[in-house]
């Protein structure tokens, strides 16, 4: 059984601000690395999206992924199986409900397995994560994150 090890991150410049997120894959000798960035958005949307990309990237079901992520925000929505009762009301009163409902559409897809790590705490692949994510909200080139903006329009 193929064994995929992913570590993502998210981060936000202002919490709502410019955003990106950073992911790194690695199984068996190969690696990829995956980053984006938004003109505004949060880090909790940020750090939801890294995951959800990195499942989306991945080409065969049922591989047994391990997600190292340092966003207790996604972790034990997951891990405790809150996101599974969210869903059960219709994420009433919940935010990033666009995000919930694309991540859990991706989840069986995979065995999923998520640990979370302490952040900027020497983790070389967390780091490089975060250096991703950061750069990616610091770059030209941001997408528009469509939902947030159509929801919190002023």
């Amino acid at each position: 059984m193929t064994k995929v090890i992913i570590y993502t991150d998210g981060a936000s410049q202002g919490n709502p601000g410019r955003g990106g997120f950073g992911v790194v894959m690695m199984s068996g000798t190969k690696r990829k690395e995956i980053s984006e960035g938004f003109r505004l958005t949060t880090n909790n949307r940020m750090e939801l999206l890294s995951v959800i990309v990195a499942l989306e990237s991945l080409k065969k079901p049922q591989l047994d992924v391990t997600i190292y992520s340092d966003s207790r925000y996604v972790v034990d929505a997951v891990s405790k199986g809150w996101v599974f009762g969210w869903n059960k009301k219709n994420f009433h009163g919940k935010k990033n409900v666009d995000l919930w409902k694309r991540f859990l559409l991706v989840y069986p897809t995979q065995k999923i397995k998520f640990v979370w790590v302490k952040g900027h705490a020497a983790n070389v692949e967390n780091e490089r994560c975060d250096e991703l994510a950061v750069s990616a909200a610091q770059s030209g080139n941001l997408r528009i994150d469509e939902a947030y903006e159509r929801e919190n329009r002023s």
